[in-house]
């Protein structure tokens, strides 16, 4: 999971996934300018993230051992 191009895709995903994610739960907030929760900001962040370069790391592992 630490490899560089795990970790650089993880973030591409995260950044797209996770804005997609913000706008979804929380747009009404943002365009209204009442109080963003920011635990929930960075979640929508960060489970993208771990799901993303959990999948990368086990489908490299089974490439791996299937060689």
């Amino acid at each position: 999971m630490a490899r560089p191009a795990i970790v650089l895709t993880a973030l591409k995903v995260s950044f797209v996934v996770g804005t997609l994610l913000n706008a979804i739960n929380q747009g009404e907030a943002l365009w209204a300018g009442h109080t963003i929760i920011w635990w929930r900001v960075a979640l929508n962040y960060v489970v993208p993230y771990c799901v993303s370069s959990y999948s990368a790391a086990r489908n490299e592992a089974r490439r791996v051992k299937s060689d």
